[in-house]
């Protein structure tokens, strides 16, 4: 018997793809200055359907995924302690250091400056494979504070 799909179903995995397209773009292209009308126009969306979309699918709006892929490059730039912060907030595509402090802090929960100067060897010993998983930030405000 033949698999036979919907309109429906067929927009929805045509929707997933171009949302997995937008999210790898994001991955990939993270320092570029990328906006969501931009990332909708890539995927022939209108801002409102993407952010909707990629919302329901991920869980997060495409801004604060951006917003995190940064945070998560800013950490490892902070750790490895060769750049200034400023250097950092440019390097991960933040075009204002305040802007930068501001996300930095809201995700990780301490000032960058801070973070790099305690958090210099939290990976070391970590294989890389658990590395990733162990410094992911998350977000202040969904973290539970510590017994």
């Amino acid at each position: 018997m033949a698999n036979v799909s919907s309109p429906d179903d067929d927009r929805r995995l045509h929707d997933l793809m171009r949302l997995r397209r937008v999210r790898d773009r994001i991955d990939r292209d993270y320092a570029e200055p990328l906006d969501v009308a931009a990332l909708a126009r890539g995927a022939h969306m209108s801002a409102g359907h993407l952010s909707r979309e990629f919302r329901r699918v991920y869980g997060e709006s495409p801004y604060s995924y951006l917003m995190t892929r940064r945070i998560e490059r800013a950490m490892t730039l902070l750790r490895r302690g060769d750049l200034s912060v400023t250097d950092v907030c440019f390097a991960v595509g933040f075009s204002s250091l305040g802007t930068f402090s501001t996300r930095f802090t809201e995700l990780v929960g301490t000032p960058p400056s801070e973070y790099r100067r305690h958090h210099g060897d939290a990976i070391a010993g970590i294989p890389p494979c658990l590395a990733k998983q162990v410094t992911r930030p998350v977000r202040n405000r969904e973290a539970t504070p510590p017994r």
